[in-house]
């Protein structure tokens, strides 16, 4: 097989780049993924994103590993990253946050030039179809809905009250004037009459309501194992499928969409990466890039978790099954039951001191009693509410485990190997607590799994240590800049190669303050604009 293009993963970038690039008949295009092609009734109800969480056993999940981390009292974290069309906004909690402006103003000052707030924010427009119209800062015409949470439950506007009640200013939209605050989410779900409340993943916004078109062949349960490089340009792709090995070429160009996990490592796999460790793995150096898997950055997340004798939750019981059935049943109707859910509903972004310009740290109050990625199980039902440190410190790095192409990546996040970001967490931990503690939401409160609720700095501490993971967000593992670090350009051109192009997170210079889906759908949008204008 030969394309024009070859597009490696269809997660959150890959669909919008397949989408984007076949918009034009005269482009031939090709999809590889891993994965299934994300139409299940798994991906379809929000809520049944936490059967494919867990990992056990891996479904439509890749459910990685990290290595163990000396900073997280030697634990190996979780990772779980959606293995579909669609990514893991197939199986993520849909949450439409863009970050602060003053994010992509460090990037373009950080050498990524371009890539200013200003230069960002019409590929953010160009993509939304927000349901509360457009405005200057919102689209309402693009592919991916963008809703209100159909059906919150009253212990997140407790939680909103709580704060407000703390002087925290209510905020009805993240992504707009004014990043601080406490409010709801906005979602990344339907909002027709037609699908209301399912998920809008990547792949249902973009790419399957286009699989019909003639130039664009979309391959699902293919493992890429290798990029083909000739005379110092990417030819094609070798991959695995039914167990079989194949090959498919490219006459303009290869482009990574795996991710800040995979991306680098079928980099690596292919030669290109630091000399040293590819030599080590018996890999023959294509291209000594030494930044390749390195800047690894992420949020480590700490919960504190509650029991509740309310039953207007997410949770294991008697009469959980039956409620289970009648809110399905709900939800057939019209969209609007409580397995529409993005289970974190309530949002704050917190400064932790008066003084500095934007929020430090990040708020998910969850309808649930969430405990290790929901591998934990707890009879009864409860809440929980995570704290993140928006802008950590702490630099880790994807490295290959060997040379089986099969195998997983080795990932080391080297979470709290800097110290600031601990302390910054234990301020986020007591800020959460306040708020936890303050009526209304406080009533609702029947006991706190794990801690008294009275811990001093050194014991939260010690707490983070035992039970702090990721909540998601890994990025920058193939950074864009102008500097012998930077592994692709501001154009996201893997720097001394031809024809690669990589475009996913791992190409973020700095993780922004928020989550990150809707930052990658962006990227993608500019990426295929930079492709169009270069072919033009």
């Amino acid at each position: 097989m030969e394309f024009d293009y070859v597009i490696v993963g269809g997660g959150s970038a890959g669909s919008v780049m397949a989408a984007r690039l076949s918009e034009n008949g005269r482009n031939s295009v090709c999809l590889l993924e891993a994965g299934d092609d994300g139409r299940s009734i798994f991906y379809r109800v929000p809520a049944l994103a936490a059967a494919i969480i867990p990992g056990r056993p891996k479904f439509r999940n890749w459910a990685f590993q990290t290595v163990p981390q000396p900073g997280l009292n030697n634990r190996r974290g979780y990772q779980p990253r959606g293995k579909a069309l669609g990514g893991s906004s197939a199986i993520n909690a849909m949450l439409y946050v863009r970050g602060h402006p003053s994010d992509y103003d460090e990037w373009a000052a950080d050498g990524a030039h371009g890539w200013s707030w200003e230069d960002v924010l019409p590929w953010f427009r160009e993509a939304e179809n927000n349901v509360r119209g457009a405005n200057s800062l919102h689209g309402a015409d693009g592919p991916l809905h963008v809703s209100d949470q159909f059906a919150p439950r009253p212990v997140s506007q407790a939680f909103i009250e709580a704060a407000s009640a703390l002087q925290i200013s209510r905020n009805h939209d993240f992504n707009g004037t004014e990043q601080e605050g406490v409010g709801l989410f906005q979602v990344t779900q339907f909002h027709d009459d037609k699908r209301r409340g399912e998920r809008c993943s990547v792949a249902a916004a973009y790419l399957h309501p286009v699989m019909n078109r003639s130039n664009l062949h979309v391959e699902t349960g293919a493992r890429a194992t290798r990029i083909l490089i000739e005379d110092g340009r990417a030819t094609g792709v070798a991959y695995r499928q039914g167990g079989k090995g194949k090959t498919v070429k490219a006459r303009r160009e290869v482009i990574l969409c795996g991710g800040a996990f995979n991306s680098p490592q079928l980099l690596l796999l292919s030669g290109i990466g630091a000399a040293e460790e590819l030599k080590r793995h018996g890999i023959e150096v294509a291209l000594d890039l030494p930044g390749v898997g390195k800047n690894l950055q992420d949020h480590l997340d700490f919960i504190q978790i509650y029991r509740s004798k309310d039953r207007d939750m997410l949770g294991l019981g008697l009469s959980a099954g039956w409620q289970i059935f009648r809110e399905a049943m709900q939800w057939r109707r019209d969209g609007r039951s409580l397995l529409s859910t993005p289970f974190a509903e309530g949002c704050a972004f917190l400064k932790s001191e008066t003084d500095i310009d934007r929020p430090d740290l990040q708020l998910h109050f969850v309808i649930g009693m969430v405990d290790d990625h929901v591998r934990k199980l707890h009879w009864g039902y409860g809440y929980s509410c995570h704290v993140c440190v928006l802008r950590p410190h702490s630099r880790g790095e994807v490295r290959l485990a060997g040379s089986d192409p099969l195998a997983d990546p080795e990932i080391d996040p080297q979470f709290l190997s800097d110290e600031r970001d601990l302390e910054l967490l234990v301020k986020g931990a007591k800020l959460t607590r306040r708020i936890m503690q303050t009526q209304p939401l406080a009533a609702y409160a029947s006991g706190e799994l794990y801690m008294r609720g009275d811990e001093t700095d050194e014991e939260l501490a010690a707490h983070i240590r035992q039970r702090a993971d990721t909540i998601y967000h890994p990025v920058g593992t193939c950074r864009m800049g102008s500097d012998a670090m930077a592994v692709v350009d501001p154009q996201l051109r893997v720097r001394g190669l031809e024809g690669l192009r990589v475009v996913d997170a791992s190409v973020m210079p700095r993780l922004i303050g928020g989550n990150t889906n809707a930052p990658t759908i962006m990227i993608a949008e500019r990426a295929a604009d930079f492709i169009a204008h270069e072919r033009a």
